[in-house]
């Protein structure tokens, strides 16, 4: 496998930004007027899961939003964030979003299929776990297949690693 370059393709949110996003949205609700006397929280829920509250429908979906522009500011993809509906607990309201690390199998499939339909000739796939390593004896082509996935619309976020 002398002279072949490959890179990986994974799906995956870094942690510290997701943190420091919650940690701002926290912050801006503690401050905001329209959040006063709502009891408008977001919370850390597990390794992965986000947990959004507050006395009204209309105000856990405001925090869903401000929660989606600290990510948005913090270069995360919204695609990582699959967020549930409202739903009543009581006398509050919540929202449980989940952000996705890893690639499950339909999306490795996908992947692949797209690899397989539109890139360049002697491009090879191999399935590791939750990423896709994809290798090539051209750099050229490896760029060319990263260029043809950015523009695949996919419904969850993809990233390059391990470029060499």
């Amino acid at each position: 496998m002398a002279g072949e370059s490959s890179f990986d393709v994974v799906s995956k949110v870094d942690r510290q930004e997701v943190d420091n996003a919650l940690n701002q949205a926290s912050k801006e609700i503690a401050q905001r007027f329209d959040f006063r006397g709502t009891g408008a929280s977001i919370r850390w829920l597990g390794e992965l899961g986000v947990e959004m509250e507050a006395s009204a429908e209309d105000r856990v979906n405001a925090v869903l939003d401000v929660f989606k522009d600290k990510l948005i500011k913090r270069k995360v993809s919204l695609k990582a964030l699959d967020a549930g509906e409202p739903r009543a607990s009581g006398t509050v309201y919540k929202i449980t979003a989940t952000l996705q690390d890893g690639l499950d199998q339909d999306q490795v499939k996908k992947i692949t299929k797209a690899i397989r339909d539109d890139a360049p000739k002697g491009v090879k796939t191999q399935v590791q776990g939750d990423e896709v390593r994809v290798s090539a004896k051209s750099k050229d082509d490896l760029q060319a297949v990263m260029a043809m996935l950015r523009e695949q619309d996919f419904d969850f976020a993809v990233q390059f690693t391990n470029y060499r």
